[in-house]
């Protein structure tokens, strides 16, 4: 455990962000899940509404530096390939 002020302060901190990390981590999972949901079960409008909430909420977690730009960028594009499959079909 940290001895000094300022690694306390530290410690402290990065708890706290890796909690705030964390919640949102789970938030673009569930996103990406009701999106793989609603294309599994072949509705594509429910999909694509649900494409459409994602997509902010993976472009924020990628601005706040929760996860890679180019992994926000490569979850996009495939769930919006997939969409685009199910309403050609």
């Amino acid at each position: 455990m940290a001895n000094h002020k300022s690694a306390i302060k530290r410690a402290k901190q990065s708890e706290n962000r890796r909690l705030a990390n964390k919640a949102v981590k789970t938030r673009v999972k569930g996103m990406i899940k009701a999106v793989r949901q609603a294309m599994e079960a072949k509705e594509t409008e429910q999909a694509t509404e649900a494409l459409a909430k994602a997509i902010p909420v993976i472009d924020k977690a990628a601005s706040k530096g929760v996860i890679p730009r180019k992994t926000a960028s490569r979850k996009i594009s495939r769930l919006a390939r997939h969409v685009g499959k199910l309403s050609e079909n």
